[in-house]
């Protein structure tokens, strides 16, 4: 298939190079030069955003922040034909997928939120979990695209459901984070060998995603980002956001927001979210 996939950051540029292995792909992002190995690898590339639209039935959104869904959406339906599928792999905000539902669907476009999960590893391997909120019919048509980069795509319902479910994710994260953070200190400080450690309990009861793929990277010191602290932090405000629509208090999820925020006041938002651990120093 010919497609557009706007946004070629982290996890970005790993979703293109496994659609390049099927599918010719357009590519567009603010930097260029962030492109190249892409571009060297066989992705078109365009000026603008509204090129992207050209020839492409098909066009994937993975960008920062609701703004700039917002920003970049403006400009898609403005050039995007009736018949159109856009599917945005951002983590933004449902009610957002919901207004873009509505205005694709008075252009003749389908939208589908279908944000992922994973993290750069995902990403690379071509394993994210990708939860998507949308009409059947155009989900169906664009499954097989999602079925090569992520190997748990599930449809969770109307607009909006893909942003919730991984608002569920990510409320689910937030505290496992802070866990995997005080488990490591503990460790440490009970003078124990937390690589001999990690090998014991990522097995059992407590093992999870960020236990046994976060931790490695916190005893070698390696902050880089497979997931941003700057757009964690989004995540959570989202999170809280609806929860207090919904008439929920959500503790645990405050607590990590707040303990990421130091993080981000002390020059950290760039870093991953391993690096939770400097607020233990």
């Amino acid at each position: 298939m010919k497609i557009g996939f706007i946004g070629t950051g982290v996890m970005g540029k790993s979703m293109v190079r496994h659609l390049l292995k099927e599918n010719e792909v357009t590519i567009y992002t603010r930097t260029k030069a962030k492109a190249l190995p892409l571009i060297e690898e066989g992705a078109k590339w365009v000026d603008s955003i509204p090129e992207v639209c050209k020839g492409n039935a098909v066009v994937f959104t993975m960008v920062g922040f609701p703004s700039d869904v917002r920003e970049v959406y403006d400009l898609l339906f403005e050039a995007g034909e009736a018949g159109s599928i856009f599917v945005d792999c951002t983590t933004s905000s449902p009610a957002l997928a919901k207004e873009l539902y509505e205005e694709g669907k008075a252009k003749g476009i389908s939208v589908i939120d279908a944000p992922v999960s994973g993290g750069d590893v995902g990403a690379q391997k071509g394993t994210l979990t990708i939860m998507c909120g949308g009409d059947k019919d155009a989900f169906e048509k664009v499954l097989p695209l999602l079925s090569q980069i992520g190997t748990n795509v599930q449809l969770q319902g109307g607009p909006g459901a893909g942003q919730h479910t991984k608002m569920c994710n990510q409320i689910a994260i937030a505290t496992n984070m802070i866990g995997v953070a005080e488990a490591v200190v503990y460790g440490q400080k009970a003078g124990l060998d937390m690589e001999h450690v990690l090998e014991s309990i990522a097995t059992g009861a407590a093992g999870s995603f960020s236990l046994s793929n976060y931790t490695p990277r916190i005893l070698k010191g390696d902050y880089q980002p497979g997931f941003y602290i700057k757009h964690f932090i989004k995540d959570m405000k989202i999170a809280l956001e609806e929860a207090e629509k919904m008439g929920l208090k959500l503790p645990g999820l405050a607590l990590a927001k707040e303990l990421y925020e130091e993080l981000a006041a002390r020059g950290l938002a760039e870093k991953g979210t391993q690096a939770i651990i400097a607020w233990y120093d």
